[in-house]
């Protein structure tokens, strides 16, 4: 095992620090750095892991660091845009219009429907309305009004 320079060690450290298979972390070195690295080498930089124990601290705080931001700041990762989303779904939709497969399309401008409806969300509208949706009327008793009404409805219950 031929030693790594720190660029590529970084990169390990921050792929799975972001969750990344070691598989994918060892194409990714490859492609990158064309630095072949074996699952056991890509591990060895994991310090959750028991081959990582022996990982340098600024290492270790790379990799803590990393994994903090990644799991806060979904705003990088652009498909967890709204925006981003319809944007690939439009260019499908374009796709498949022109291949002539209409069921793709429908299935997916209903997907992009949905998107825009936040049917992928967790959020809930509420739109509370009065009478044929007009604003909801709200009356003020003065204590004395209050007090007449609420004798007048336990009257009416001992009926």
């Amino acid at each position: 095992m031929a030693a790594l320079k720190p660029e590529v060690k970084a990169f390990i450290i921050q792929s799975l620090a972001c969750f990344d298979s070691l598989s994918i972390v060892g194409e990714a070195v490859q492609k990158e750095f064309g630095v072949k690295v074996t699952p056991q080498q890509v591990e060895s930089h994991d310090p959750t892991k028991a081959s990582g124990k022996g990982l340098a601290q600024k290492w270790v705080d790379l990799f803590n660091a990393t994994r903090a931001r990644f799991q806060t700041e979904i705003s990088d990762i652009p498909i967890a845009n709204k925006a981003y989303r319809l944007r690939i779904l439009d260019r499908m939709a374009g796709k498949a219009e022109n291949m002539k497969n209409m069921a793709l399309t429908a299935q997916l401008i209903e997907q992009a429907a949905k998107e825009c409806g936040d049917a992928y969300t967790n959020r809930q509208k509420v739109e509370h309305t009065g009478k044929d949706g007009g604003p909801i009327e709200s009356a003020t008793l003065t204590k004395d009004e209050y007090k007449k009404a609420r004798r007048e409805m336990l009257e009416d219950d001992d009926c």
